[in-house]
Formats: C-alpha cells, structure tokens, sequence
C-alpha cells in the first residue's frame, strides 16, 4: 500500500512545508486539489457529500494546480504529486498536454495526472465549453493527452475533437500516469478503458467495494486485466493497520489520507504544526507497520 497525504484548503504558505513534510514521514504523494470559480448563483449539487451542499467551497484557498506543483516539486526530492482531480473536460487540452508534459520533465517524471469532468455547469460556461458531449469530449481527451505526450507526431480526427499532425517537446521519458475520478458508471469504464488507474472520491464508505470490483470487472472486459492498474481510495480503514489491509483486498493500492474534515465552511485555523504532527504520527503508527 502506498499513501497520499491530502490537506484541502489550508493557508497556502503551509503547502511547501506540509510538501516536505509529508517527504520525509514517508508518503508517495501529495494531492492537488482543482478549483477554477465559485459561482454566485448555484442549484448544482456536490456530488460526493449527502447533502450535496457546495458551500464549504467558498472562499477556500486552492491554487492553480499546474502552477503549484511545480513550486512544490523545487522544494522536494522524491515525493510525487497527484493532481486530485483536475477538471480536463473543461480545459484546451493541448494546452493541458503541454503544461502536464513539461511539469513531468522538470520535475523527474513526478507527476501523476488525475483527470475527471467537471460536476457543475458554471465551470464549463465560465470557460466557454459546451456542456453538451461532455463525456465523448472527456474520452477523447484522453486520448489526445496520451498522443501529445508521447512525444512523437501525433494528430486526431475524432467526433469532437479534431487535431492536425503535430508534436510537443519536451516531453517526458515515463509516460505521465493518467488516473480517471469519477463514481458514475461511465467514468469508471473511461477508468477500465483507458486510464493508469482510477481515483475514488469519498462518499457513501459501503459503495467503494463494489466500484473497486465493478472497475476490474471492466478492465476485464476490455482486455486490460493483465495490464498495470493503480486503485486510489479515501477511506476511514486507511487508518488503522487492519483496515488497510482490508483495503488491499479489496485491491486498493494507494490510499488517500487527511486529518482534517474538509467539509465545513469554517476556515482552517489548524496550525502548520498541528498539521505536521498529525501526518508525522499518522506515519509512524501506521504507514510504519504495514
């Protein structure tokens, strides 16, 4: 098992010591958040809480993510990041190949690329991308992600998307691992189909066994059950040593931990050292016994 420390919304200059930090104790990665507006106006529902309420978002510090890990990566050495997820489907996705390419190279191929669609209207009208074929429009860029990293010509004639032969350079010399969020059936097939692995955003704790299986399930259908396959969670029994065990049977192998409920619309007012204390202990007590 591997783990992901998460820290959501805190003030941005803890993000390079919680960064090395969370090096040091051990951790694999460090997850990166995606926010682009907070509308005004609202009658969306977030998708991975009960009630759906969106307003613990605003006025949360989240920055850009291809802006932050690169600051981020230039303070540490080993530790890798994971964007947590990136909202693709609403962004130009060459551009999105470029910055992601060019953030693997300089930082030694420490970039996994966690990519979903965007749950609310706002974001898609706000950068004036249809919400119509959002899905064909997400499984396409994908594809065109894949063809632009690999650093050779590449172009695209697909139902959405069209793109004449071209390259990008730099890229880099490990594939960027792409790793698909979302709870929905069609997103988990986007993950069996084409993706490096699938990330879980919380919700309902009893539905993540059946997604989990549902998603190799599908891998299987797609011949890809022999293939590499990464499995990020957020679950309670990450915390103790039996529950991730449980967790590996259930074949998770990264396991996505914070140490603070995120959902609130209080701000953080937990101190930097708290916070280091916490994934510290975290570390020794547990990710040291498995």
């Amino acid at each position: 098992m591997r783990f992901s420390y998460a820290e959501t919304f805190c003030d941005p200059a803890f993000l390079a010591p919680l960064a090395q930090a969370t090096e040091n104790a051990g951790y694999d990665s460090f997850v990166v958040p995606d926010s682009l507006i907070f509308p005004a106006e609202s009658d969306t529902l977030y998708p991975y809480t009960a009630d759906g309420d969106r307003a613990f978002l605003e006025d949360k510090p989240i920055i850009e993510p291809f802006t932050l890990i690169p600051y981020l990566a230039a303070r540490t050495n080993r530790i890798r990041f994971t964007t947590f997820v990136l909202k693709l489907a609403v962004r130009p996705v060459v551009l999105v190949a470029k910055q992601a390419a060019s953030i693997a190279v300089l930082c030694d191929d420490r970039l996994r690329l966690g990519v979903g669609i965007s749950p609310w209207p706002e974001d898609f009208a706000a950068m004036d991308v249809p919400w119509e074929r959002r899905g064909p429009r997400m499984d396409e860029m994908v594809d065109v992600l894949r063809g632009l990293m690999a650093g050779d010509w590449f172009e695209y004639h697909g139902d959405v998307l069209q793109l004449e032969r071209c390259k990008i350079c730099p890229t880099p010399t490990t594939p960027v691992p792409l790793l698909i969020g979302g709870h929905a059936d069609v997103a988990l097939r986007r993950a069996a189909r084409a993706g490096d692995g699938w990330i879980h955003a919380g919700g309902d704790p009893a539905e993540l066994g059946s997604m989990v299986e549902r998603v190799h399930n599908l891998r299987a259908e797609y011949g890809r059950a022999d293939q590499p396959f990464e499995v990020h969670a957020i679950s309670l029994d990450a915390f103790s040593v039996d529950g991730v065990h449980k967790l590996e049977d259930l074949g998770v192998t990264d396991a996505i931990v914070g140490f603070r409920y995120p959902y609130t619309r209080e701000p953080d007012t937990q101190p930097l050292q708290e916070k280091i204390d916490l994934l510290t202990r975290f570390a020794d007590s547990v990710m040291a016994k498995v």
